[in-house]
């Protein structure tokens, strides 16, 4: 069973939001809890993720702030632990400190990199949070697949994202093109094998027929 981390973003995902009902219904799946939801510090969230991968490699769906946690990994070694990532609804952080500001005081904005393992960002045409064109500058600064939902708000209750059945089916995605990457190297391994015991056998016959073998005639 594949662990999936569930990563909020500012207030934590309450009560409903499809991330809460995500660990109802898909097995596997865990909170990354924080100790204060409403005044996020971020390197301790990134540290709190990154505990949580020090346990074993994982899938990751993270929604708004959590989607810059998440990409924080980028720059730490424990991105070696992300199988994929799933980034729902990433905030604009200035614009979202604006909104928010005395919640936003500890929260700075990382160097943005390319996402060391495979991603999905998850977008809408009108989020309050992200600018549409801002989104597809991020995007393509992590080099991550993106999918568009149409006028999806932010992508939680407020703009009807409760039990977000629709999701599963994005993450499966996700999960497939994982699992197709993990056999690559397993094939190239099984054709390599199989190329030398080719080059092994054909020198074998070219020894055989070089050697002293003297040919045998019936006489007469």
């Amino acid at each position: 069973m594949e662990k999936i981390l569930i990563v909020p973003g500012l207030f934590g995902s309450g009560e409903g939001h499809w991330q809460r009902n995500w660990l109802d219904d898909v097995a596997g799946s865990r909170l990354v809890e924080q100790s204060d939801w409403n005044r996020p510090c971020f390197d301790e969230w990134v540290d709190r993720l990154e505990a949580e991968l020090s346990e074993g490699p994982a899938f990751i769906v993270a929604h708004s702030l959590g989607c810059h946690v998440t990409a924080a990994l980028a720059r730490r070694s424990s991105a070696g632990q992300v199988r994929g990532a799933m980034l729902v609804a990433p905030c604009d952080l200035s614009i979202t400190r604006k909104l928010h500001a005395e919640n936003f005081a500890a929260v700075h904005a990382p160097e943005t990199r390319t996402l060391p393992f495979p991603s999905v960002v998850v977008g809408s045409l009108n989020d309050i949070y992200m600018p549409f064109e801002n989104l597809t500058e991020i995007t393509a600064e992590w080099g991550a697949d993106v999918h568009i939902l149409g006028q999806a708000g932010h992508i939680n209750i407020e703009s009807g994202y409760g039990r977000w059945t629709g999701g599963y089916g994005i993450f499966r995605q996700l999960q497939a093109k994982v699992q197709h990457q993990d056999k690559i190297p397993a094939r190239r391994e099984i054709a390599a094998r199989s190329y030398d015991a080719l080059r092994d056998y054909t020198a074998f016959r070219i020894a055989q027929s070089n050697g002293d073998c003297t040919e045998k005639r019936s006489t007469p």
